[in-house]
């Protein structure tokens, strides 16, 4: 078979599995006369879809015709499809999904949590959406600030990029730096422009600091890529580590980003010694 001919296979034994298990009554069917099918009937599901019995059966038949965004979603209304089934719907006609617009889930989990927990030796922090920092450890507070003193308003990566003087401090080259950040979440904020919450923390941004109101109208975008990082951190001096930002695969929206000493004896130990510093207050 043909690869078109393999996803018109599955999208029919997709469609024919999901009204197999919905019964008339679920739907506010009568159940009628005996039925030889479990489930829906074709000429049912066409019905309440709002299409032909002879265009859904075409597309149950595997003919090669193309079904409309709109008509997808009634399908994936009137057979009770959850969003993952909903979006392998889309997928195997060959259609884009339109946005899901509620807010995302942005939760830390217990297990993400302990994760974040007991890696001992390097920061990890987890971002929201917005770049909101949602978890971190104690080596993210031991190399970048003390993220539990820090009001929750201003917990934020863009934020303190560009107003917390001691956060801008521990990065060599600043404004190329601060560029990158800016273009990566030019990036992320694509998807959800117009949302109050963005919008709010641009204004602020835009108000507060001259460099996001030079540059964010410049609309450059970069995505999120691993790399190397040079600080100043005011325990060790100069430094070089790594970065990588992993998205958690429940959520998405939910960046891993992890900052790891190279593989040179220096950079180790400079990572070493920089946790070991660290000195929380007794209240913390």
């Amino acid at each position: 078979m043909r690869p078109d001919e393999i996803r018109r296979q599955e999208l029919s034994d997709f469609l024919r599995t999901r009204r197999a298990r919905i019964s008339p009554a679920e739907v506010g069917l009568p159940p009628g006369p005996r039925r030889r099918t479990p489930g829906l009937r074709r000429e049912e599901v066409a019905q309440l879809a709002g299409v032909s019995a002879t265009w859904y059966t075409w597309l149950e038949q595997r003919r090669p015709i193309r079904a409309s965004a709109g008509v997808l979603d009634n399908l994936a209304r009137v057979l009770r499809l959850d969003p993952i089934e909903r979006t392998q719907l889309f997928q195997l006609a060959q259609r884009q999904p339109a946005l899901d617009t509620s807010p995302p889930r942005e939760k830390v989990t217990p297990l993400l949590q302990r994760l974040v927990d007991r890696t001992p030796a390097f920061p990890v922090i987890i971002q929201g959406v917005r770049w909101d920092i949602l978890a971190w450890n104690r080596a993210a507070r031991a190399f970048f600030l003390d993220f539990e003193a820090i009001p929750a308003a201003e917990r934020n990566m863009v934020w303190l990029y560009f107003t917390d003087r001691a956060f801008r401090s521990l990065f060599v080259d600043w404004p190329n730096r601060a560029r990158d950040v800016l273009a990566r979440f030019r990036a992320d904020y694509g998807r959800h422009a117009g949302e109050l919450r963005f919008v709010q923390l641009v204004e602020r941004l835009k108000a507060v600091s001259p460099e996001f109101a030079q540059w964010w109208p410049r609309h450059d975008v970069l995505p999120h890529s691993e790399g190397r990082k040079y600080y100043n951190h005011p325990a060790v001096g100069r430094l070089v580590g790594e970065h990588i930002t992993l998205s958690v695969s429940d959520n998405p929206e939910l960046k891993l980003v992890i900052i790891a000493p190279t593989a040179e004896p220096d950079s180790v130990a400079g990572f070493r010694t920089i946790v070991k510093s660290f000195r929380p207050p007794l209240s913390a």
